[in-house]
């Protein structure tokens, strides 16, 4: 029995060239030509060893001699280009390298526009870790130094989100024309954003937003369902 043909990868690169001295646009332009035709990809710029600049172009030949005469004239001395096959994520790659590298020439930095920071959740994760690990060192419940003292208003003090939505859940609300968020810790914690206040209950996480006396935050929150729609969190407790 025959086995089964394994697919192949496709690679998005499906050419380079790497440290070629600028001065082959200068005496050698019909070869480059021929090479890189038409194509697009990444090219950087360097000055001897280092890292100068980094760019995209649709079609790499003519960008890169047009910096053989632009501002960024005498600033490099060699370039690598990579062309690729596809235009989906050429932008992206470039912002990628930006964000490594950060060439001297770029003055702007790359952006990942659909790409969550996870810096916020890593300290919340790293303070979880941490009140755990003293905790276990000096016994009972401690909290860091300057952290906000959480606020109850259900007479018997238990945190009402605890075991109903997933850990690190987001909340949303729009009051007054602006949007808030804010987050359920694993212990049922709400963390309201940007004060970084935490509240024991949806309806005290409401009123740090609203600055009211009283209100019902479970007619105040909302999170995102598994349709990825906006609901009140109240449907948890139907």
């Amino acid at each position: 029995m025959a086995g089964k043909k394994k697919n192949k990868v496709r690679s998005i690169i499906t050419g380079h060239l790497e440290k070629i001295g600028s001065e082959v646009f200068e005496d050698y332009k019909s070869i480059i030509t021929d090479l890189i035709r038409g194509n697009q990809g990444i090219y950087a710029l360097f000055k001897k060893d280092r890292l100068y600049y980094v760019g995209l172009a649709r079609n790499l030949k003519s960008r890169i001699n047009a910096h053989t005469k632009d501002g960024h004239q005498n600033k490099w001395t060699h370039f690598s280009l990579y062309i690729i096959r596809k235009e989906d994520h050429i932008k992206e790659i470039e912002s990628l390298v930006l964000r490594i590298a950060y060439p001297k020439g770029n003055k702007v930095r790359g952006k990942l526009k659909q790409s969550k920071d996870l810096r916020p959740l890593l300290k919340n994760r790293l303070i979880e870790e941490w009140e755990k690990r003293l905790g276990g060192m000096i016994g009972g419940r401690s909290k860091p130094a300057g952290r906000i003292k959480k606020r109850t208003d259900g007479k018997s003090g238990e945190r009402s989100l605890k075991g109903l939505l997933k850990n690190w859940q987001r909340l949303y609300t729009t009051y007054k024309g602006k949007d808030y968020k804010a987050m359920v810790r694993p212990n049922g914690v709400i963390e309201v954003f940007p004060s970084r206040e935490r509240f024991d209950s949806p309806s005290m996480a409401g009123i740090a937003v609203t600055k009211k006396k009283t209100i019902n935050g479970w007619k105040f929150w909302k999170y995102k369902d598994k349709n990825g729609e906006l609901v009140y969190i109240d449907k948890l407790r139907k």
